[in-house]
């Protein structure tokens, strides 16, 4: 009996169950089973309590827990939890789902109809998976903080700290952020990518992660919401950039130089606004209803992680600088080289064209001479 190919991973051959090869190309079938069961658990009376430890969201501080009962227009307000792991670990494994789905029905198309080599391949893969995060994440938060009335009302990001209770799809934001970024790791060996770039992207993930978790276990969720969203647009533009240079190979036209230009622009101004929102929130707005010590850190981390992105920036900017005033110095070179030796070629025809008549018959009757006597020896 054949065994069905993974989501994204589609093979001729059977290898064994439960080996590496069986649960790198069925992993996403395993994982919907898995979320298969806790779905059904839900519907299961004896079951649901433990079910719904995992797909719902927990730390209701409205009084009424939602019913079906309940009236329609009034919301439930939410806090963080020991709870909420359970959530993140379940929706995490609809992360893994969601991956493969879109590996399959788009990335993998797309990688197909460029031909890319191995190194563009794992480049498009990786910025095609954060473009529709950050994409995703950008507008959902954008939503919610537009739902909260923070653009309107600045103050409410630190007015009644620690007191800060979450909606439900702003809740549900977080929970969402965390998942995504404790799937990225597995997806290291789901995706075969090679062992010399897993190290960069756990940092990346588990910085990501550490952020979320520190903004949410300290309750500092509508700022963090914030920089959070500020910071998705920047990486939500470098990677289209991104997209757009893996795509159309080394031929800079006018486009890669419009998307450079943006996606320097946009960098830079959310550096600035994530800085002044950090300095506004956690050294003016929190004086006197948090502790020093944790003001203190919370800007510290924020401050050296700008300064670490925009050095990482300027850094590159600089080297892809020098690299393209390398090429253009190269090109001039090779068609120096190229010139002289057509024109020693065309020489010869034009010098023998140029004498006269007289010269001409003379040299070919030297020509005769120097055959005749090559024939008698």
């Amino acid at each position: 009996m054949g065994v069905k190919p993974a989501i994204g991973r589609k093979s001729n051959k059977n290898p064994p169950i439960l080996s590496h090869e069986f649960v790198i190309q069925n992993h996403a079938d395993i994982v919907s089973c898995v979320v298969m069961v806790f779905l059904v658990g839900l519907m299961v009376q004896s079951t649901s309590p433990i079910a719904s430890l995992f797909i719902s969201l927990h730390h209701n501080v409205s009084g009424v827990e939602p019913t079906r009962e309940q009236p329609k227009g009034e919301p439930f307000f939410y806090e963080a939890g020991w709870k909420d792991a359970c959530a993140v670990f379940f929706y995490s494994l609809v992360c893994i789902v969601m991956h493969a789905i879109l590996q399959e029905y788009f990335l993998d198309k797309i990688s197909k109809k460029f031909h890319l080599s191995k190194s563009r391949l794992s480049a498009l893969n990786e910025s095609g998976q954060l473009v529709l995060f950050h994409l995703v994440t950008l507008v959902w938060g954008g939503d919610a903080i537009i739902r909260e009335g923070f653009v309107f009302n600045v103050s409410q990001l630190w007015d009644g700290y620690p007191n800060h209770p979450m909606s439900f799809l702003l809740k549900l934001w977080w929970i969402v952020q965390a998942s995504y970024w404790i799937h990225a790791v597995p997806e290291l060996y789901f995706q075969r990518i090679k062992k010399d770039e897993w190290a960069g992207r756990i940092r990346q993930a588990a910085a990501a992660f550490a952020f979320v978790a520190l903004a949410y276990g300290f309750k500092f969720q509508r700022v963090g919401v914030c920089l959070v969203v500020l910071h998705s647009l920047a990486e939500f533009v470098a990677h289209s950039y991104r997209l757009n240079t893996i795509l159309r190979g080394e031929n800079e036209d006018w486009l890669d130089k419009f998307l450079g230009l943006i996606n320097a622009s946009v960098f830079v101004t959310v550096r600035l606004c994530s800085l002044v929102l950090g300095v506004l929130t956690f050294y003016f707005g929190l004086a006197g209803a948090a502790p020093l010590v944790l003001r203190v850190a919370a800007l510290s981390v924020l401050v050296s992680f700008q300064v670490y992105l925009m050095f990482n920036f300027i850094t590159e900017a600089i080297k892809q600088r020098q690299e393209s005033r390398q090429q253009a110095q190269a090109k001039p070179k090779r068609e120096k080289k190229e010139k002289p030796k057509k024109e020693k070629v065309k020489k010869a025809p034009v010098e023998e064209s140029d004498l006269p008549e007289v010269d001409q018959n003379t040299n070919k009757t030297l020509r005769q001479r120097q055959a005749a006597a090559v024939k008698a020896k």
